[in-house]
């Protein structure tokens, strides 16, 4: 898989408006009432196929969004690594990775294809490896940050704030 999917992305757009289809830049919001059902991109990874799904069944608005990584996604990572409760050996291991992908400042990371039909949501997710990786990395760290807090509390009882009255 590539690292960066801007070109795929500029396809991708250029796919839809030339069958006709009105592409909305944002977010397909699926609400409590209804239900998504995901593209299997690992077997059938080609966009064109989704757009044909789509075209059969009707849609005429297709919502596209298109996620770029930053560099201050790394940073807040490496922030919170700080503080997570990690051997040092695996801390220094992810934040050596995490370094690493400062490269990608800038790099489409992720796109997101959809339409609604008879009440569901039909999506189409197309995400770099790195990207998963990092989301991978992140996760990591949050679990074992998290675990720092549960330690907190249970050693100190709740945190109240800087303020606390028996009354």
């Amino acid at each position: 898989m590539t690292s960066n999917l801007n070109t795929l992305r500029a396809q991708i757009q250029e796919d839809l408006t030339s069958r006709g289809l009105v592409v909305f830049h944002g977010f397909l919001g699926a609400s409590g009432r209804q239900t998504c059902a995901y593209w299997d991109v690992t077997r059938h990874p080609d966009h064109r196929e989704f757009i044909a799904a789509a075209e059969a069944a009707g849609a005429r608005v297709v919502t596209m969004y298109a996620r770029d990584f930053s560099a201050e996604e790394v940073d807040e990572a490496l922030a919170t690594l700080e503080d997570a409760q990690l051997e040092a050996e695996e801390t220094r291991a992810i934040e050596g990775r995490l370094r690493q992908m400062r490269a990608y400042d800038g790099f489409t990371c992720s796109i997101e294809l959809g339409f609604d039909y008879a009440g569901r949501s039909y999506l189409y997710e197309l995400n770099t490896e790195w990207h998963e990786e990092f989301n991978d990395l992140q996760e990591r760290i949050d679990d074992a940050y998290s675990h720092t807090d549960d330690a907190e509390e249970d050693d100190d009882g709740p945190a109240l704030g800087s303020y606390y009255s028996k009354n």
